[in-house]
């Protein structure tokens, strides 16, 4: 059985009871904004696949190329702006990405949609606005202690709800007004954000500010084994998320014979499902431990998984399946947070996250090309279903040995007062 350690042995009620600023919680509702406003620039592209597939007679391959590239950047983009983020702040690099992704959101609207080409080079620059997740979580893990950054990062979290805003949205614009609609709206978003975080953002007192070079703490962070714990664990339950939030239409259309806008509705139940439970996540794990709400959520993620396997009637099983793993991912993903805030070196936070939240993000990319190529060989889902319930079946055997070893020894910070 796991033993906490001294910060998470403490009751509830003592938990409950240690003091937060105010002003940290402004700060969080402050990075919780932009995080939300920068991931709906990075998702604006996303929507509008399916209609640049026929206006520009884009292979299947083109218009997957196009929705990933910018995920694939803002992943990637998240390592060093993390580093970034531990030496500058996020009083600079919160308004520094918010106002650079402006950029390639208006190019986007105004000229870079008549080609695949711009299209591409706008969609490089738009991931950008995906790389802000790893400007919040060191950011807002300073402002508050221990006992309260699980529900902090797994507020700040629910940021990744901005993708939401896109998906529901954009099409509904551009056929209103026109293409440009929804880029020229973000960008005065993001202005208006980039504004407002330069004025109002302030970093925590007593922030640590690494005095290393680059190279030399994406290193160190590399040598930390949290890193690497949580890079699979977040590859496991964000990547889920992301999986499901991108494939979800496509699988209910072909395996249900749904209609798109049925698809459509029910992906943004699953997303919106994730959002409400990360804090949640987040929230539990200061209570009970990061390790046991991650092991009950992957337990979750893993039964879900085989029995959506079978392919069951939609109504009820089929539903409530879906529904247990979107709660289970999203509670699941805040968990891994409140253990990179738990294991992390205060001054390596922002390195931490940037490897962490790219290794998420490009894990929601696999399971998807997997799912489609399965299908095509033997038209069928399940495989790759049973394939899910497996490899949450492996994170939850890891978290149980290796995350439950790494948690038990170390050594109790000083208590907080």
């Amino acid at each position: 059985m796991l033993q906490p350690s001294r910060k998470q042995n403490e009751s509830p009620a003592t938990a409950a009871s240690v003091s937060v600023s105010g002003r940290a919680w402004l700060m969080l509702a402050l990075a919780t904004g932009g995080f939300a406003v920068n991931f709906w620039a990075w998702a604006l592209l996303s929507p509008l696949g399916p209609r640049f597939k026929d206006t520009l007679h884009l292979t299947s391959f083109q218009q997957s190329l196009l929705v990933a590239v910018p995920v694939v950047v803002g992943s990637l983009g998240r390592i060093p702006v993390g580093a970034l983020t531990d030496r500058f702040g996020g009083r600079v690099m919160f308004p520094l990405v918010s106002a650079t992704t402006i950029v390639p959101v208006l190019h986007l609207g105004l000229t870079g949609h008549s080609s695949l080409a711009a299209l591409l080079v706008g969609g490089f620059f738009l991931g950008i606005g995906g790389t802000a997740f790893a400007v919040g979580v060191p950011f807002v893990s300073a402002w508050f202690p221990p006992e309260r950054r699980g529900l902090a990062i797994g507020v700040f979290g629910a940021g990744m709800g901005g993708t939401a805003i896109s998906a529901l949205t954009t099409v509904r614009l551009v056929k209103a007004h026109g293409m440009a609609n929804p880029f020229l709206i973000t960008a005065a978003v993001l202005a208006a954000y980039a504004t407002v975080a330069a004025l109002a953002l302030r970093d925590a007192p007593g922030r640590t500010v690494p005095t290393e070079s680059l190279g030399r703490r994406l290193a160190a962070t590399l040598r930390l084994g949290i890193t690497w714990r949580a890079s699979a664990l977040y590859a496991v339950a964000f990547g889920g998320y992301v999986a499901f939030s991108v494939y979800l239409p496509t699988y209910l259309k072909t395996g249900y014979g749904l209609t798109q806008a049925d698809a459509a509705n029910r992906m943004a139940g699953f997303v919106l499902l994730a959002v409400l439970t990360r804090p949640v996540g987040g929230w539990l794990s200061d209570r009970v431990g990061p390790v046991r709400v991650l092991a009950v959520t992957l337990a979750v993620v893993l039964a879900a998984a085989f029995v959506q396997s079978f392919t069951p009637p939609l109504a009820p099983v089929g539903t409530i399946a879906f529904l247990a793993m979107a709660a289970a991912l999203g509670a699941g993903s805040g968990a891994v947070f409140a253990l990179v805030a738990l294991l992390t070196p205060a001054h390596e936070v922002g390195s931490v996250t940037g490897v962490v939240g790219a290794a998420g993000g490009l894990g929601g990319f696999v399971p998807p090309l997997v799912m489609g190529s399965l299908y095509g060989a033997y038209g069928s889902y399940a495989l790759g279903l049973v394939l899910l319930a497996v490899v949450a079946a492996a994170a939850l055997a890891f978290t149980g040995t290796g995350v439950r070893h790494a948690v038990t020894r170390r050594t109790p910070a000083p208590q907080a007062h």
